[in-house]
C-alpha cells in the first residue's frame, strides 16, 4: 500500500538524522516538507497488479536471477517498461499480519522487492478494461476455492484481486462489489476459524472470537446507499449473535430484534428477506423457550410475532427460497409443531 512507502520515507529520514546529527528543529521542518510532498508523488505513480503468478528478477530476462515469486493480486508500483518486461516495486506486508491482503495497523511494517516481471501478466491502472480483467481473474479464483480440488490458496488470491480493484480503481463501476467480495471472503475465512474454537459455544458473543469488521465498515463508508453496503451491514450482525442459547430467552429475543431493525433500516437490501426469516425463526423458537420458564403469555406473544414476521416475508418478498421457508414456518407454527428444542 502507499502508506508503506511513506513509512519508508520516515524511516530513512530518521536514519539520516542520526547519521548526520542534524538539529532537531531542522529535521522536523525537513520531515514535514517531505511528508507533504511524498503522498502527491506516490499518487502520481503508475500502479498495477498481477493476474497470474510470476517471478520477480534482477534483470529483464528469464535467465537472470530470481528474487522472489509474486502471486496474484499483489500491489505493484511501476517504475519503467522495457520491451516485454516491467520494472516494478512489489509490495509485501509483514508476515505478522493475519492476512497480507489487508493490513490492520498503519504502522505495521511492509517490505518491498524491486525487480523485473514479464509484462504479459501485469494489469495497470491504465490498462483498458483493467477492472473487468482483474474482476474476472478474481471470480475464477473464487470458483477455484469452492472446488474440492481447487487451486491452493485460491480464496486468498481472490480476496487480494477483488481488493486491488477497489485499491487501484475506486471509481470503477465494479469497485463497490469488488470491495464487498474481498471483505466477505476475509469474513468467511475468519468465521471458519472462529467457529471451530471452544469459545464459539459460549452464550455471550463477546466471550468468543470476533470477525474483523474493518473492511465491512470500509464498504459502508466508501459506497453508502449501495446494495453492497447493505450486505456489509448485514454481515456485521453475526458478531453480535450468541453461541449457545442454553435454552434461555435473552439471546433469541435480542437477535430477533437485531434482524427486525435491519429490515427497517434496509428494506431494499438483498438480505432483507433472509433477515426477516432469521427474525421469524427466532420468534418461533421463543414459543417453546417461554413455555419452559413457564411464561404462557410471552409464549403466545412470540407466536403472534413469528407469524406476523413470516407472513410479512411472504407478502413483501414472495420470490426465492426465503419466502418458501417462511411458508413452511407458518405451517409449523399454526400446527403447533415445535421449531426449537427436541424436535426429533
Amino acid at each position: 500500500m502507499l502508506w508503506s512507502q511513506a513509512k519508508q520515507v520516515r524511516r530513512q529520514l530518521r536514519h539520516n538524522f542520526m547519521k548526520t546529527k542534524l538539529s532537531g528543529s531542522f529535521f522536523l521542518r525537513l520531515l514535514a516538507i517531505l511528508l507533504l510532498l511524498a503522498p502527491a508523488a506516490f499518487a502520481d505513480a503508475l500502479r498495477g497488479t498481477l493476474i497470474s503468478p510470476e517471478s520477480i528478477r534482477v534483470a529483464p530476462s528469464s535467465d537472470s536471477a530470481k528474487l522472489m515469486d509474486v502471486g496474484r493480486g499483489r500491489e505493484l508500483v511501476i517504475i519503467e517498461s522495457s520491451h516485454d518486461w516491467v520494472h516494478v516495486q512489489a509490495i509485501f506486508t509483514s508476515l505478522q499480519s493475519q492476512d497480507d491482503a489487508f493490513v490492520d495497523d498503519e504502522e505495521e511494517e511492509a517490505k518491498t522487492i524491486t525487480g523485473w516481471v514479464p509484462a504479459a501478466g501485469v494489469v495497470m491502472t491504465t490498462t483498458q478494461d483493467g477492472d473487468r480483467i482483474i474482476f474476472g481473474e478474481a471470480s475464477d479464483s473464487e470458483d477455484q476455492a469452492s472446488r474440492r480440488r481447487g487451486r491452493r490458496d485460491a480464496a486468498q488470491d481472490a480476496m487480494r484481486l477483488y481488493y486491488r480493484i477497489y485499491d487501484l480503481m475506486p471509481t470503477s463501476p465494479l469497485a463497490a462489489e469488488a470491495l464487498y467480495r474481498a471483505a466477505d471472503i476475509r469474513w468467511q475465512l475468519e468465521r471458519s476459524d472462529v467457529m471451530t474454537r471452544p469459545s464459539a459455544r459460549e452464550r455471550e458473543a463477546y466471550m468468543r472470537g470476533q470477525m474483523n469488521e474493518a473492511w465491512m465498515k470500509l464498504e459502508m463508508k466508501k459506497y453508502p446507499g449501495t446494495k453492497w453496503a447493505d450486505m456489509a451491514d448485514f454481515r456485521l450482525i453475526e458478531n453480535k449473535l450468541c453461541g449457545d442459547w442454553q435454552g434461555l430467552a435473552k439471546c433469541p429475543d435480542k437477535e430477533a430484534e437485531l434482524y427486525e431493525n435491519y429490515v427497517k433500516e434496509h428494506p431494499q437490501s438483498p438480505a432483507a428477506a433472509e433477515a426477516l426469516y432469521d427474525a421469524a425463526w427466532r420468534r418461533a423458537a421463543l414459543i417453546e423457550i417461554y413455555k419452559t420458564e413457564p411464561n404462557q403469555k410471552k409464549s403466545a406473544q412470540s407466536r403472534d410475532q413469528a407469524l406476523n414476521l413470516a407472513q410479512k416475508l411472504v407478502s413483501q418478498y414472495p420470490q426465492g427460497d426465503w419466502a418458501l421457508r417462511a411458508q413452511r414456518l407458518i405451517f409449523y407454527i399454526q400446527q403447533g409443531i415445535p421449531t426449537y428444542g427436541n424436535t426429533e
